[in-house]
């Protein structure tokens, strides 16, 4: 695909028999693939990589710049986004639905102009399919990384999964690669021909480089040494796991020695997480999850258990 993003004249609608649609499709299987590994303590390691991958598309670039207060307010956004996710992922096919409908309101009104004079819309679906692909890659990425990997089979059963996830968002079966194969060949074909550098994408890795403090009050004393630590991997992992034509684009440098220092890292990683039992390694995730879909203000006879279809 090259040439100009899509613009408004053919965004995702969040059509009612769209939306109705979402309700005859399920939700990830509690005990599956995408559920062991999505929420996976690894994957959250991906986390800056995704966000980066994502805003390179110039169409999702533009609506943060233009509609989001990442800037301003990294941490209460990566929190909404966490519990977005976790709730599609882990808390059942009537919270997945739910939030998927509240995603594509959210999104309906996103529309504009970028700094290069090319309209855009939130609900685009070429970009809208590219945020889900990020989210369907990170993981495997993750686990081939810091862990063991996928086999072939965990592979399809895992695509499947999020083919899956990508419906319940409002995805149309013709966006969706139909296999693994094919969802990769898709995948470097937009790394190659549609990702940009932009203001959103400066905006990610001045953050990376320079995180805020998460809290306000944090005294600055004992956030820095902190952040200090915490940007020198976030970057490591991010710059290291990006495709290398898209880390070329951005001008990022990738040396040996670097190369050498997350593979130090990753080995680190693989060796505390053989320590944890696989069904802690996704606690936080279904912590995230049972908060979304139980916090004050939800409604008491919609709660289910997680994964509960």
């Amino acid at each position: 695909m090259t040439g100009l993003p899509h613009t408004s004249d053919s965004p995702t609608r969040p059509s009612d028999s769209r939306v109705e649609e979402t309700s005859r499709i399920r939700a990830p299987r509690r005990g599956g693939v995408v559920w062991r590994c999505f929420g996976d303590a690894r994957s959250t390691l991906m986390a800056p990589q995704l966000l980066l991958l994502q805003v390179s598309h110039p169409v999702v670039g533009a609506g943060v710049a233009d509609h989001s207060n990442f800037r301003a307010e990294p941490w209460p956004r990566l929190i909404r986004t966490l519990l977005s996710l976790t709730t599609v992922v882990y808390g059942g096919q009537e919270a997945a639905t739910a939030e998927a409908r509240r995603l594509i309101r959210v999104h309906a009104e996103m529309k504009g102009t970028d700094s290069s004079g090319r309209r855009y819309h939130a609900l685009n679906p070429e970009a809208y399919h590219w945020v889900h692909a990020t989210l369907v890659k990170g993981p495997v990425d993750a686990q081939r990384l810091f862990g063991k990997g996928m086999t072939a089979d965990e592979l399809e059963e895992y695509y499947r999964g999020m083919r899956d996830v990508g419906r319940v968002w409002g995805l149309k079966d013709h966006h969706l690669p139909a296999d693994w194969t094919s969802f990769v060949a898709y995948y470097d074909d937009m790394v190659v021909n549609r990702l940009e550098h932009n203001q959103s994408v400066q905006d990610v890795l001045d953050e990376l480089t320079r995180p805020a403090k998460p809290f306000r009050r944090l005294p600055g004393p004992l956030w820095s040494p902190l952040a200090r630590v915490a940007a020198h991997y976030a970057l490591l992992v991010t710059v290291g796991t990006l495709p290398p034509a898209l880390r070329e684009r951005l001008h990022l440098t990738w040396t040996p020695r670097q190369e050498r220092a997350l593979r130090r890292f990753a080995r680190l990683v693989r060796l505390l997480m053989a320590l944890v039992p696989p069904p802690l390694r996704i606690t936080v995730s279904l912590a995230i999850a049972y908060w979304a879909t139980h916090r004050p203000g939800t409604d008491p006879a919609a709660r289910r258990p997680l994964g509960a279809w």
